[in-house]
């Protein structure tokens, strides 16, 4: 059998030019792609090596699935690139070893353990089918972190890819001060609002999926974005975003608010000044100087910015005025979002929050309208003073809350289809698992229900249904904007706030979150 993907084909697809390195025509690289699925199909050896639009990569077959890790989308950003958008990646003539991931970028212990000060870190990461027999629909992962941490080799996408006939790609981006500076003089310097690198990024990964998709059995016109909290904010301003255009064709957001802003300029420059007191200079050429642990030790938080030709406007209101990509939605919270942070912050650093605390920070937060939120949400209501902090925490509006997540969701109505969800299993791992503390269906518990084993424990047998359901259902919106299928509980498009689907260990149905959070009370409170 021949590689129908290998160079003497694309020479001859070429014509005259016989050149290594040619820039090839979408039409050309779709053919090749085709072709590739033949050689790929019915009993031949799954095809390992691959020509991208830079040079050949060669990847290994795992199971069922082929992957490629560590594939170049851009050129390493360091030294002079530091802060700048992302330029292409060089070419290579031998094929490149994709066998095993790259360095993850730079970040401190935050969510995960994980330290690095590795700058030249962007690159993505396919996985496809062993065999692809046809053009498969393409879902792009962006993960989470709060901008500060993360990686894209964190995921293994075998469930997705073998159970639901799916190409997934998942992408770094530059994170924390490399990703997310803002000061007025990279502005200046770019003629461009500063600040978003990271989101650079994730368009500069986009593109190369158009480019190269169906090199790998890839539909580059059926393009699925998808992330969890910092990445599904990615998603957010991703379909806000005018330089997204055509980059992708639906979305999917893992609790993280379309209704929620982001950094203006005055707030970006606000923390930008901030951090460049701390670490002692103003200019970029100092800055690029400044080694890459001395960055990370004086940052503080990230997030993208608005008022540049990436996000010329905050997310909701694009959407509001009907500025903004228009593909199918499918997009969700989990009940109880905020017991991760609780955690992270009280019970889990043997601090649990008391009785009085919990009066105490309430009060602290809602001031002359504290006691209509402390008799809607009574401490000895729930097991601990915690628990109770984190409930209100999880409905009020907030980047995560469940309130702003069903006002996102009306957002978008009635310009696209959405499908609206709420994952509900409190038998799930804990993300951190924290001796005496009930995380419950907390922040990121949900990813092991797609990615399989992420974080603490793997599912148990009684978890594997719900998690094969869930794969079902995001597989199925990548083929074909909508979540349903014969072999899955039906779920309503989202028409009213009991639309919402529950996705739990022993249900799987509508409810409505809405009524269970006190949306109607937290939209009347008036602080």
């Amino acid at each position: 059998m021949y590689d129908l993907s290998s160079l003497s084909v694309r020479r001859a697809l070429a014509g005259k030019c016989h050149c290594v390195g040619v820039k090839w025509s979408a039409l050309a690289l779709t053919t090749i792609g085709l072709l590739g699925l033949v050689a790929g199909s019915a009993n031949a050896a799954p095809v390992t090596l691959v020509h991208t639009d830079r040079g050949p990569v060669q990847g290994a077959v795992t199971g069922e699935v082929r992957s490629f890790q560590g594939i170049p989308f851009a050129a390493p950003p360091v030294g002079a690139l530091r802060w700048r958008e992302p330029q292409p990646a060089a070419r290579w003539q031998d094929p490149l070893d994709t066998t095993k991931p790259r360095g993850i970028c730079a970040q401190l212990p935050a969510f995960t353990p994980d330290e690095s000060v590795n700058e030249d870190c962007l690159y993505l990461n396919v996985t496809t089918p062993k065999r692809p027999n046809r053009p498969l629909p393409v879902m792009v992962w962006f993960h989470g972190g709060g901008f500060i941490s993360g990686a894209a080799t964190q995921y293994n996408p075998a469930n997705l890819v073998s159970q639901g006939d799916v190409v997934v790609v998942t992408v770094a981006y530059r994170l924390g001060p490399l990703g997310y500076l803002a000061t007025p003089g990279l502005t200046e310097e770019a003629g461009n609002q500063s600040g978003n690198y990271g989101f650079q990024d994730q368009l500069a990964g986009l593109r190369w999926v158009q480019r190269n998709a169906a090199m790998f059995g890839g539909n580059p016109n059926n393009v699925t974005v998808f992330g969890e909290s910092a990445g599904a904010a990615s998603v957010c301003a991703l379909i806000a975003s005018p330089l997204a255009t055509g980059l992708f064709h639906k979305a999917i957001g893992q609790s993280y608010s379309c209704a929620g802003d982001t950094y203006t300029q005055e707030a970006a420059y606000t923390a930008g000044a901030g951090f460049t007191s701390r670490i002692g200079c103003t200019d970029p050429a100092c800055l690029r100087a400044k080694p890459v642990k001395d960055l990370l030790a004086a940052w503080k938080e990230s997030y993208p910015v608005v008022g540049g030709r990436e996000l010329p406007s905050q997310p909701k209101d694009a959407i509001k005025q009907g500025k903004y990509n228009h593909v199918p939605v499918m997009w969700g919270n989990n009940l109880d979002e905020m017991r991760l942070f609780v955690g992270m912050n009280y019970d889990g650093v043997g601090k649990p929050v008391t009785a009085q605390q919990y009066e105490q920070i309430t009060r602290d937060r809602f001031g002359p309208v504290a006691d209509q939120v402390l008799a809607r949400y009574p401490a000895g209501a729930y097991p601990t003073p915690s628990m109770a902090l984190a409930a209100w925490q999880t409905d009020e509006p907030g980047f995560v809350s469940t309130c702003s997540h069903v006002n996102s969701y009306k957002l978008f109505k009635p310009g696209v289809p959405v499908y609206a969800y709420q994952f509900t299993d409190r038998t799930a791992p804990a993300t951190i698992d924290w001796p005496g503390f009930e995380e419950g269906a907390s922040h990121a518990s949900e990813l092991n229900y797609l990615w399989g084993h992420v974080f603490g424990a793997p599912l148990n047998p009684a978890q594997e249904p719900l998690s094969k359901t869930m794969v079902r259902y995001w597989t199925t919106f990548a083929h074909t904007g909508n979540p349903n299928s014969r072999d899955v509980p039906e779920w309503k498009r989202y028409e009213s706030d009991a639309d919402v689907q529950e996705l739990g260990l022993s249900r799987v149905a509508p409810k409505d979150p809405a009524t269970e959070s006190h949306c109607a009370f937290w939209a009347g409170l008036q602080p």
